[in-house]
């Protein structure tokens, strides 16, 4: 970063700038292709590239403007939760819900508590200090969980309560950073139990008023290109949390919640939007990750190795375990699931982002707590997650049993009051070897084309569908909701989906 610059920039200072930021991403999206063969968390790899460019490697630019990072890793962290919170399927985590919960709110008391412990007694950090740093790596990162977790065939119950986890912590763990982080004396604990319940309660009334209004809208005002429909969903992602946050809310858990309904409710040109929403939540990974690796100082880590190291060791160990089994005492789950659920509490940058709040604050050896989580979360990132697909083959948790489902975008037509859903059957579903006439879809549907090995023919109704197919399903308003989930209960169960119970009775994603 060049110091004293006074002229203005210029155009050939934006192109420098352009082509210097196309690379980077263009190194970052083959470095996913490195990370995905090789096992190697992608997020050690942008910290790696931002490493690389900062001070003390090759690229030598000087970045120490903690305040920018905060702001643009917030930005970022709204993007990743409102990806995250699209992709969330409210049927895995509707059974799991009050145990998810638990987990993000005593569970992270409780690791609090010990890591805290851990860092007065063991390291001899001040209690201002560890119950900081103790805040700070209780957040398990949503887009760590993410990524990682649906690379893995894990049960829906272990996968549903990790994720909604992972959507909700962030918002309590924010508020103890910050008020840990404030100057004077700390508040009493319940004074902080209940400004932490206020805000959650306001930050999820939003979120849930906002994603019904925005799905309400986005299903009955028909836009005038489809490429319009992923940007309203993501601008709406980003109002609930600027609403939750203006209201004194969580707008963190704001916006996961507002993307979450509009996640699970059937919007038109779905596919398409969830594609939009994961490139952007991979550039805001990228970018997020990239400049926390220029705002580390590599060769200042020296002397808080050993204490990162401590300090994560009696996390993994300890605390994490302890507050898995706390918390899911009373929901009865399986040791099982416990282990893998405790090896799972996947840290990533957003416990990087947080330490930089009491740096923002200028609070006593605030250097050192950036520095302490950094090299706690880069070390066990590089342990937990390639090692996270062994533990759970060892625990014996895979579940490949499950059929894929169906992948069924929706296009309305507003004046002719129907809607033209095209649905791709992938190569697990069970689906194939059905008949038209066995998909037994309400009148007022009916599939008028099928697009088979590159081409199209209107079927008859003893037809068998197979994998690969492509299916144009033209359906009237009334009946519109019910033939997709009629189509993705046949997807789930065949032709004996009806028999099965499997009759598409809710709303599902």
């Amino acid at each position: 970063m060049h110091q004293g610059r006074e002229r203005p920039l210029s155009i050939h200072d934006l192109n420098e700038l352009l082509l210097v930021c196309s690379i980077v991403l263009l190194v970052a999206v083959a470095a996913v292709r490195i990370s995905s063969r090789s096992g190697l968390p992608s997020l050690l790899v942008y910290l790696g590239i931002g490493v690389l460019m900062g001070e003390d490697g090759i690229g030598g630019i000087r970045f120490d403007n903690a305040e920018l990072t905060q702001v643009i890793g917030y930005a970022a962290l709204v993007v990743i939760l409102a990806e995250g919170g699209l992709g969330t399927k409210w049927k895995e985590i509707k059974p799991v819900l009050p145990a998810a919960t638990s987990l993000a709110l005593a569970g992270v008391a409780v690791s609090v508590g010990i890591t805290a412990a851990a860092a007065h007694y063991l390291v001899g950090l001040e209690w201002r200090q560890a119950l900081i740093i103790g805040a700070v790596v209780s957040s398990t990162d949503a887009a760590a969980v993410f990524s990682v977790l649906r690379k893995i065939p894990l049960p829906a119950r272990v996968t549903g309560t990790l994720e909604a986890e992972s959507g909700f912590n962030d918002a309590p763990v924010v508020i103890l950073v910050v008020s840990f982080s404030a100057a004077g004396p700390i508040e009493h604990w319940y004074v902080l139990i209940g400004e932490i319940a206020l805000e959650l309660t306001i930050g999820a009334a939003i979120g849930l008023a906002v994603g019904w209004l925005g799905t309400w809208t986005l299903r009955h005002v028909a836009l005038p290109a489809s490429g319009l429909y992923p940007i309203a969903v993501m601008a709406i992602a980003v109002a609930a949390y600027a609403a939750g946050a203006m209201a004194h809310g969580s707008g963190f858990l704001a916006v996961y919640l507002a993307s979450m309904v509009m996640g699970n409710a059937r919007l038109p040109h779905w596919p398409a939007t969830r594609g939009f929403a994961d490139g952007l939540g991979w550039i805001a990974q990228i970018g997020m990750f990239v400049l926390l690796g220029l705002l580390v100082t590599p060769h200042e880590l020296g002397d808080d190795i050993v204490p990162a190291l401590v300090i994560g060791l009696v996390l993994t160990m300890v605390a994490r375990p302890l507050s898995v089994v706390f918390c899911l005492l009373p929901f009865r789950v399986p040791w099982r699931e416990q282990t893998l659920m405790s090896w799972a509490g996947l840290r990533g940058a957003v416990p990087i982002i947080l330490a930089t709040i009491p740096v923002v604050s200028d609070v006593e050896g605030s250097d050192r707590i950036f520095n302490i989580v950094f090299g706690l979360v880069v070390v066990y990132t590089l342990i937990q997650g390639p090692t996270l697909p062994w533990v759970a083959r060892k625990l014996r948790l895979g579940d490949k049993s499950a059929a894929a489902d169906l992948g069924i975008e929706s296009a309305p037509l507003e004046r002719l009051r129907g809607h033209l859903l095209s649905v791709t059957i992938p190569a697990e579903s069970k689906m194939h070897g059905v008949e038209i006439s066995e998909l037994r879809l309400p009148a007022g549907a009916a599939v008028t084309l099928v697009v088979r090995e590159g081409k199209s023919f209107v079927p008859l109704p003893t037809t068998v569908l197979r994998r690969g197919d492509e299916l144009l399903v033209v359906a009237t308003d009334p009946v519109r909701d019910a033939a997709e989930r009629r189509l993705r209960a046949v997807g789930r169960g065949g032709k004996l989906a009806g028999w099965l119970g499997m009759n598409g009775g809710g709303a599902e994603r």
